[in-house]
């Protein structure tokens, strides 16, 4: 299996748990995601990877008009599930079905972490927009401040094995990097490129709840955990638990998490 159809795949079964499992985390990028991409009344908008439809919810708030699109057609019937006046398709971020000078502004929560040839994604979403259009997109920050990344690969680490076969893909980090980020936007054919990290605290209800979270929804880190022996599952399990306890505040866990904010303009004359 390649990397594309092993992310279709794993996103096709994670559709159900992504809500419960992220859900609460990745909706706090929202409003600095559509704020750096320039969303406004009346604009029409292009959510990329749009999962459970969060954000294409969040620019219909504004009074955007926004179109959401997604390679898993369990997320999209999931989103038009949940915001049945809006428009959502499946459709491959690295070949969108829209033409030249479609959209005011492109967003892409979380997306590009997902996507065999991100940096297709980003020339497409380029090619999309019109003229003095922005595209912004999230990923997450490293797992040195992005806590609970760091506790689950420590774990997955220490009492298991981090060499399960998995398709060859991009690095999960590599947009992480602020330089990397830029000049891929740069390479794109945007300008002016923006990179902002954003303070996110996943809260969370129980010390088991880091664990499974991973476990069903997510995909890369899922088929990690997933590819261990049993007796190493469970010490792995045991030591997230216990990494995530250490974050207690009264009845919730909080762990400190991090997001990276990149976004660039679509110059209004060609470069």
């Amino acid at each position: 299996m390649d990397f594309h159809a092993f992310e279709h795949a794993g996103w096709e079964r994670a559709a159900d748990h992504y809500g419960d499992a992220f859900g609460g985390l990745t909706s706090q990028t929202i409003p600095p995601l559509l704020a750096a991409a320039g969303v406004r009344a009346g604009m029409r908008v292009l959510d990329v990877a749009s999962g459970p439809g969060y954000v294409a919810a969040e620019a219909a708030a504004l009074g955007a008009q926004p179109v959401g699109v997604d390679f898993a057609s369990e997320m999209v019937a999931l989103a038009s599930r949940r915001c049945p006046t809006l428009t959502f398709q499946q459709g491959d971020a690295e070949a969108l079905s829209f033409a030249e000078h479609t959209f005011d502004a492109v967003t892409i929560n979380f997306g590009v972490l997902h996507l065999a040839r991100p940096d297709t994604a980003l020339a497409e979403a380029r090619r999309v927009l019109k003229p003095g259009g922005r595209c912004a997109f999230t990923v997450w920050a490293t797992p040195d401040v992005s806590v609970g990344f760091g506790i689950v690969l420590k774990a997955i680490e220490r009492h298991g094995r981090m060499d399960v076969p998995l398709p060859d893909g991009p690095p999960f980090f590599r947009f992480s990097e602020a330089a990397e980020a830029s000049r891929s936007m740069i390479a794109a054919g945007f300008v002016s490129p923006r990179v902002e990290t954003l303070p996110l605290v996943w809260r969370l209800t129980s010390r088991d709840a880091l664990f499974d979270a991973f476990l069903h929804g997510a995909v890369r880190t899922a088929a990690l955990l997933r590819g261990q022996t049993s007796d190493a599952l469970t010490n792995i399990r045991r030591a997230i638990a216990e990494g995530a306890e250490r974050y207690r505040k009264g009845d919730l866990i909080e762990l400190p998490m991090a997001a990276v904010l990149t976004s660039g303009l679509r110059p209004e004359r060609s470069v």
